[in-house]
């Protein structure tokens, strides 16, 4: 038994309450077990406990054992003074307080504690694997979208640093975003620096000319530093040089890589595709947030890079003719990492709730991840046929499943509650 547990018995009431006596013999009538405190302090508070004929109002502690109440030190803590219920697993010994004092060991469904116990010492990606099909479907639908709130939560903390960096500019915020994803894992820190030493108010002006924006970007990765044979890297090259005098900027110091990744990967062909984004549209934030539909954004986004790179993936490398399309799988891709947290922290931080509900039909709108996560929850019943199940997903194996979190998990609150008390 630990004290998380016990808190989670106490809390759903989850044991025998027939008859229920304090170790001195006093009848108990839980009337509320109080609400659960995160912070310093007694576990419950706010609780309502009729013993013998009095009712009261107050704090609830729980320990395992009831000796824990000195070695915790808590008959000399004023946060302590209005407990009126001292609730334990195993009431050890008397600890001198007038604190009349519960023990739940008798009462509490030995096929719960096991279940449990079970769970924490599985060494499976789901610890509950083996009682999923209990789980009734209503449990896992609302769960999920708690989940994805929670997911997306996480994303939009890195929106709001962005914002205390760039003084509060959205399309700024949303360029670095985007940028810093389209360099995958492997580029992702180096296009991240590099769409902060261009601003958008420099590619704007040059949003009409693709060739000077691949230069920009390009020459800001370094890419553009060495000697070229054939004459468009020497163009740009040479392109870049102008404008570079021209805004005075400091390049990028963050190296980019090529190693281990598909040729379509490459951050040549990415920044390519990045430069021809943003030569449709320099304000894709304000276009996010102004369509109504997800396929017209698709076909917004769903761009080319320019003509040289069909027979290109590096410079000077001739290749087979292969348009570089952005894809399907990056543009899905887009919308999860990027224009959904984007629209959900402007809904949230600017409390136009039809940004957040947006965010969650366009992501219920885009095909599911497929990955070692989403196949172990699928082999297992649970459903993974969107982006929002797929997110919602991750977000419980990364932040629940993993960490044995299952007394916070409305799945593991499920299991557990299903079990009869004694």
């Amino acid at each position: 038994m630990n004290e998380r547990l016990l808190q989670f018995i106490w809390q759903f009431q989850y044991f025998n309450k027939a008859e229920l006596l304090s170790f001195d013999g006093e009848n108990i009538q839980v009337i509320h077990p109080g609400i659960l405190n995160k912070n310093q302090g007694p576990d419950f508070t706010d609780a309502r406990i009729r013993i013998g004929n009095t009712l009261f109002a107050g704090n609830i502690e729980l320990h395992t054992k009831t000796s824990d109440w000195e070695k915790h030190g808590h008959q000399q803590d004023p946060l302590y003074q209005n407990i009126i219920l001292h609730v334990v697993w195993e009431h050890d010994r008397s600890v001198g307080s007038i604190i009349p004092v519960l023990e739940l060991q008798s009462r509490v469904s030995s096929l719960l504690i096991e279940r449990y116990r079970h769970w924490m010492e599985q060494f499976n990606l789901i610890p509950c694997s083996g009682q999923l099909k209990e789980l009734k479907p209503l449990v896992w639908k609302s769960w999920k979208e708690r989940l994805l709130v929670e997911r997306l939560g996480r994303k939009t903390a890195q929106i709001k640093e962005y914002l205390r960096e760039n003084n509060q500019h959205w399309e700024e915020s949303f360029w670095w975003l985007l940028a810093k994803h389209f360099g995958s894992k492997t580029n992702a820190r180096a296009f991240e620096t590099l769409a902060k030493t261009l601003p958008l108010k420099i590619l704007a002006r040059h949003k009409n000319n693709i060739i000077q924006l691949e230069a920009l970007l390009l020459g800001q990765a370094g890419l553009l530093n060495k000697k070229f044979r054939e004459a468009y890297p020497k163009m740009l090259k040479a392109e870049y040089r102008f404008l570079q005098k021209k805004y005075r900027l400091k390049p990028c110091f963050e190296p980019v890589y090529f190693l281990r990744m598909r040729p379509v990967n490459f951050p040549t062909i990415r920044l390519a595709q990045l430069a021809m984004l943003i030569h449709q549209s320099s304000h894709l934030f304000s276009l996010i947030k102004e369509v109504a539909e997800l396929s017209t954004l698709k076909a917004r986004l769903d761009i080319t890079a320019n003509d040289y790179w069909h027979y290109h993936y590096v410079f000077d490398e001739l290749s087979s003719f292969q348009p570089k399309h952005l894809g399907r799988q990056m543009l899905n891709s887009i919308i999860i990492n990027v224009i959904g947290p984007a629209l959900f922290a402007w809904g949230r931080m600017m409390k136009q709730e039809e940004f957040v509900t947006k965010a969650f039909q366009w992501l219920e709108q885009t095909d599911a991840e497929q990955n070692s996560i989403t196949k172990k929850y699928t082999e297992l019943g649970i459903e993974n046929t969107c982006a929002f199940d797929s997110q919602a997903l991750v977000e419980l194996k990364n932040n629940y499943c993993d960490q044995k979190r299952c007394l916070d998990c409305a799945v593991g609150v499920s299991l557990l509650k299903i079990l009869p008390a004694n």
